[in-house]
């Protein structure tokens, strides 16, 4: 990939950009009972991007507190904080590392290490970049939108709670979805 493809990027900016966490969403969603999905998100995240002059050498780091999860029910959320689950008690941060960004024409993707109860496996954010431009303090924004899929029990969070007649309680495939805003850093 050559430096030019910034330029293919309307309003691309070369810096780095800590994420607005109060205009951002780090959220997801498991199938439960078998038959519908449960949505919540993190209410406690940051991160910083590093967009370069070649967006392949673009960088993303992020850390989430697992304590600030939200589904809606405190019940459920004090549960996925157990040992059950995420073990809140000895594992408080979900982190993510790029280790490479790649495109194919218009798509684009951010390979990267996940980390989760101390497990490190590699992910693919299907990436779409929504866009650059001034705010309204005389700063500059960014907006992506990422998604991938993971499995829980890869990362250790392998509880089985199977139901009655077949089927468990909460599926394996997690859907991560990410709504991303970001401040330009000042030079």
């Amino acid at each position: 990939m050559t430096s030019s493809t910034a330029t293919q990027i309307p309003g691309y900016v070369v810096g780095t950009w800590d994420i607005d966490a109060s205009h951002s969403t780090v959220g997801f969603s498991v199938r439960h009972m078998m038959v519908s999905k449960v949505r919540g998100y993190f209410r406690d995240f940051s991160g910083e991007i590093t967009t370069a002059a070649d967006p392949a050498q673009s960088t993303v780091t992020a850390r989430i507190n697992m304590d600030s999860i939200d589904t809606r029910q405190e019940q459920r959320d004090a549960h996925i904080r157990s040992a059950d689950f995420f073990d809140v008690g000895n594992h408080t941060e979900m982190t993510f590392r790029s280790t490479e960004v790649r495109t194919d024409g218009a798509d684009w993707s951010i390979v990267g290490d996940l980390t989760i109860k101390g497990i490190t496996k590699p992910v693919t954010l299907e990436l779409e970049l929504n866009g650059f431009g001034p705010d309204a303090y005389g700063g500059t924004r960014a907006g992506f939108s990422a998604k991938t899929e993971i499995s829980r029990k890869e990362y250790g969070v392998d509880i089985d709670m199977p139901m009655d007649g077949g089927g468990v309680v909460v599926g394996d495939k997690i859907t991560v979805e990410l709504e991303i805003e970001a401040v330009l850093r000042a030079a």
